[in-house]
């Protein structure tokens, strides 16, 4: 994630902090030097906040851990002022794995309570819940009372929260994944109707609340459903054919060129049919900025790129694609190269789609008629 700094890798796991996480600190910090005046009333509100999103952590790494039960990776995690996100490969398919994974987090969050509760208990140190607030009150009694709330709010059956997919895998136990996806989503967005209403009267930071979670539902109802529009199909009927590329011996000034000359972004780096690399826009850019036009493409060109065979299935291609930062994935069949898939493509593919399906939709049947691809080689140059 863009903005973000990395601050360990644990259980091979990048952990990343975003730089909007500095903002809720410093927030945090005034608000104790306001109340008591002192660095020690600062440092401790800092020290607070820590803690608390050490908790956090170990929420994600619940969910993470859990994940790799079931051959699932977790690229990385990031905290975010608004909690943490641990980024998966994907999400279990089997409604029952996705329960588990769902419920990781909160279970960690029981346990660090439970682990307090008990602490507290035993040393005396438990004080009436009415005597504590957000800024004052015994440090471990407030991080104990902080992992209940978030097991309740992450419990809420809403995405982007647990809860929600909880309460997805346990519809798509009894009907179809797309459907019960969309009926998780449509109450999830009931609740944040119904918080964003209470917000305008009584809390603002629940309209905050209620935008979070309306997008998140949202999200996760249209992400669902691309899934099931792309699943089943080969890469082979909705690649692109008719691409340029560039060789190994290229200058930038050949990039130049042919990004002057036609609606592609990014060019694969072939020799011999075999792909080295592929030269982004981006990086295009950023290079002739620094470097003169006669440098080769293979200075600038990433060598970090997925690729994927023509009889891959789209959706999972897709759903790897989206969590890479290199955008165009070269489709090969045999080790070489014959065709692009990138995410503007499947997104002309799904117009396409729909299209013929709404073309198809006043007969009997609304069998998907997907054109044919062209069968030419990419084309160099």
């Amino acid at each position: 994630m863009k903005w973000s700094t990395k601050i360990g890798t644990f259980a091979g796991i990048d952990v990343y902090i975003h730089t909007t996480f500095f903002i809720l600190i410093a927030w945090i910090a005034l608000a104790h030097w306001q109340q008591g005046q002192t660095l020690a009333a600062a440092a401790a509100g800092i020290a607070f906040i820590l803690a608390l999103f050490g908790c956090v952590v170990v929420h994600e790494f619940g969910h993470a851990l859990t994940a790799a039960r079931f051959r699932i990776r977790t690229r990385d995690i990031t905290l975010l002022p608004i909690g943490g996100l641990a980024r998966l490969e994907r999400m279990p398919q089997d409604p029952r794995q996705e329960l588990w994974v769902a419920l990781a987090g909160p279970a960690v969050n029981i346990v660090i309570a439970a682990v307090l509760f008990l602490l507290l208990m035993v040393t005396g140190r438990l004080a009436p819940v009415d005597t504590l607030t957000m800024t004052s009150g015994a440090f471990l009694e407030r991080l104990m009372i902080v992992n209940v709330f978030l097991v309740v709010f992450n419990m809420l059956p809403a995405f982007p929260m647990d809860g929600g997919r909880v309460l997805r895998a346990a519809l798509a136990a009894r009907m179809e994944y797309t459907r019960a996806t969309q009926i998780a989503a449509n109450i999830g967005q009931g609740m944040a109707f119904f918080f964003g209403l209470i917000g305008l009267f009584f809390n603002p930071f629940l309209l905050f609340i209620a935008l979070f979670v309306w997008i998140g539902a949202g999200q996760e109802a249209a992400m669902t459903q691309m899934k099931s529009a792309l699943g089943g199909i080969p890469l082979e009927r909705a690649m692109i054919t008719d691409f340029r590329t560039l060789s190994a011996r290229d200058s930038l000034a050949r990039a130049v060129g042919l990004l002057l000359s036609g609606a592609q972004q990014d060019f694969p780096v072939v020799d011999d049919g075999v792909v080295l690399g592929i030269l982004t826009r981006a990086d295009l850019l950023s290079a002739l900025a620094r470097q003169e036009q006669d440098s080769p493409v293979t200075s600038v060109m990433r060598r970090d790129f997925l690729t994927a065979d023509a009889s891959d299935m789209i959706d999972v291609v897709f759903e790897r694609l989206q969590h890479h930062e290199c955008h165009t994935v070269p489709v090969v069949r045999g080790g070489r190269l014959i065709g692009l898939l990138t995410m503007d493509n499947v997104g002309e593919f799904l117009s396409i789609q729909a299209a013929l399906d709404r073309r198809q939709s006043g007969g009997r049947t609304r069998a998907r008629v997907i054109p044919e691809p062209r069968r030419e080689g990419g084309e160099r140059g």
